[in-house]
């Protein structure tokens, strides 16, 4: 009797076992997580010990299931490290969809070479990469990996969610520390998602997030402000060989200017010389660095150089000065020396340099940026200097320095301040032109186009382009006029207005179609806004127009001789909060009208409710752009 009882227990213990799933079979994820997904994140756990000011480890298991070969870099199977820094394990794991073991892959087939892009000279940053090629999809790839560095300035940010069309089941932070280190942290965008902070005190922070779905992309959705994260420093902290205290910008600064910057600043008295006879009898601040920015953009060039500290200590001044190159921290401080040799005061700039306008965060002192330019002082204001561009006019920062928090290097400590804004009305385009229609619908016009501000930053290097590339641009800028050919182009580059003009003309066979005796034509050949904004329905997201710009269009136009006006778009002007815009079409006489367009769209940070308002407005807009013309032919 007993031994029957025993063995129906086994037999319903070994039942259970068989029957149970893998751990990580695909069957296990919920719905409402495949749900527009290219990938889910199964687990991602990362653990951070901090033992001392010189001491950091960071553990990771990172469990990714890839549904389709749109979610494969949402594996990352990689590990970055540098001088003071030890991978001490790195191992993969493959699973197919049901969750049974494909392959092991172990340090010794990871990928070890030097992590830098095609630009940059010398490094020593390194990375260890496995690419992985799956037979089939879906697949698990089980990422764990061991790091032990130094290095305690740089504590990674926690970001539960990284891309888009990626779900996460569950994500898991656990920091360690010393409570004599200052450590500080900043939580972001926290309101839309349910994070749970389990832990927080004087020496430990935890944080779990479950089951958040895939996020779509949104149009126009603001760089920076959208998925959570959470931003950690330490007051006491080590960057490679160098111990560094920074409670306030001050302290930050000073510590700074005398362990990464001293020992750089020196130039040849032959160079200083000649900067000097350069400027002769110039007493102008600003007009001396004019003279001594024309002399660094004509002397060097800009090249990739991430040694030296982490990356951040520059070059000696010397040797950019021997060599001709140097990178943005090497450009900036050469720059620097050469202007402090005539007497004028220079302050080096650390920001993040980006299209998208990237603050460095005012209230986490510690080392911040991607980039480093230079700062002079003129009375209450401050000019900007790009030191890595041969072209850039005095000054001029528009797309990818401007209008953000940057930490100035002062003597005296560092200090944040906003670069330029380049507000709407300054991101000009000014169009005259002109062009006629002949009687079979070809098309031939002339005109001239004058911008500045932003609109000057995304064109002035159309000059120096290859003639394809000319070519290319024109015919992908006036991609409403099919067969168009470019019969003359001439540019006027004003550095010191800052200020770009192009001198164009340009034909184009069957412009006007006709049929039936009629011949119809979109009126604004030169400047329509063609592209529409896409319907979202229940948008989640803030959306914003991150640089305003103001275009003025006065085109004359020519109609063909034996042909009438049947219909002309009637005038019209627009006006909302978000920008102001009006056409109108002044018959001069039966063949000749003035053509007469404004459009101010205004930079701006949006809610997600006014997207639809938004939409109609550049809606209307699109279709007023392309409102056409009919001409009847008289008989």
């Amino acid at each position: 009797m007993n031994s029957l009882f025993y063995s129906f227990i086994l037999f319903l213990i070994s039942s259970t076992i068989f029957a149970q799933k893998p751990e990580y079979s695909i069957t296990l994820i919920p719905d409402s997580l495949k749900l527009n997904a290219n990938a889910v994140v199964r687990l991602d756990q990362i653990d951070i010990l901090i033992t001392s000011q010189r001491s950091m480890t960071l553990k990771n298991k990172r469990v990714v299931t890839v549904l389709n070969e749109n979610g494969q870099d949402a594996v990352h199977l990689q590990e970055f490290y540098r001088n003071g820094t030890t991978i001490k394990n790195i191992q993969t794991t493959f699973l197919d969809a049901a969750g049974n073991l494909v392959k092991k892959i172990k340090r010794k087939d990871f990928v070890d070479y030097c992590a830098t892009d095609g630009g940059t000279v010398f490094s020593d940053s390194r990375v260890l990469f496995y690419n992985y090629t799956p037979i089939q999809y879906p697949f698990t790839a089980v990422y764990e990996s061991e790091v032990e560095t130094s290095t305690t300035a740089f504590i990674p940010q926690w970001q539960p969610l990284r891309a888009d069309l990626v779900s996460l089941e569950k994500c898991i932070l656990n920091v360690n520390y010393p409570n004599n280190l200052g450590f500080k942290k900043k939580e972001f965008n926290f309101s839309r998602f349910k994070i749970e902070k389990t832990v927080d005190n004087a020496n430990q922070l935890s944080y779990t997030v479950n089951a958040i779905p895939a996020q779509k992309y949104e149009e126009q959705s603001p760089a920076y402000i959208v998925y959570p994260r959470v931003m950690m420093s330490l007051e006491l902290f080590h960057l490679e060989g160098v111990d560094g205290y920074a409670k306030t910008w001050k302290e930050y600064g000073q510590w700074y200017a005398d362990k990464i910057l001293t020992g750089t600043a020196a130039i040849p008295e032959e160079t200083k010389l000649k900067i000097k006879n350069l400027i002769g009898a110039e007493t102008d601040p600003l007009k001396k660095a004019r003279i001594v920015y024309k002399y660094l953009q004509e002397k060097s060039r800009y090249v990739s150089i991430q040694v030296g500290i982490g990356g951040w200590k520059p070059m000696p001044a010397t040797d950019v000065d021997r060599l001709g190159y140097g990178d943005c921290k090497a450009l900036s401080n050469y720059a620097k020396s050469l202007l402090s040799a005539v007497g004028v005061p220079s302050y080096l700039t650390l920001l993040y340099g980006d299209g998208n306008k990237h603050n460095i965060e005012a209230d986490m002192v510690s080392i911040q940026g991607n980039h480093m330019i230079l700062t002079i002082p003129d009375g209450n204001n401050y000019v900007f200097l790009e030191c890595t561009s041969q072209d850039n006019p005095f000054g001029f920062q528009a797309n990818f320095t401007d209008d953000r928090d940057v930490v100035i290097i002062k003597p005296d400590g560092a200090e944040i301040v906003r670069t330029k804004s380049y507000e709407n009305k300054d991101n000009t385009q000014i169009s005259i032109g002109e062009y006629s229609i002949s009687e079979n619908g070809d098309f031939s016009g002339q005109i001239t186009m004058i911008s500045t501000g932003t609109q000057y930053g995304q064109k002035y290097h159309i000059e120096t382009a290859a003639p394809t590339d000319k070519e290319k641009h024109y015919k992908e800028y006036w991609e409403n006029i099919s067969n168009l050919k470019i019969e003359k182009a001439t540019f006027v580059n004003d550095k010191e207005k800052i200020s770009f003009t192009e001198n164009i003309a340009i034909s184009a066979v069957n412009y006007g179609s006709i049929t039936n005796n009629k011949m119809m034509f979109v009126i604004n050949a030169f400047n329509p806004n063609f592209k529409t904004v896409r319907r979202i329905r229940n948008r989640k997201n803030p959306f914003e127009v991150p640089r305003g710009y103001y275009d003025v269009d006065e085109i004359a136009i020519a109609l063909p001789k034996g042909f009438a006006i049947e219909s002309l778009p009637s005038k019209f002007e627009l006006t909302s909060k978000f920008g102001e815009y009006k056409i109108e079409i002044i018959k001069k006489d039966a063949l000749n009208l003035l053509y007469k367009r404004s459009i101010l769209l205004k930079k701006g940070l949006y809610i997600d409710t006014e997207y639809e308002e938004y939409r109609l407005f550049m809606d209307q807009i699109s279709r007023y752009d392309n409102s056409k013309i009919i001409l009847s032919k008289k008989l």
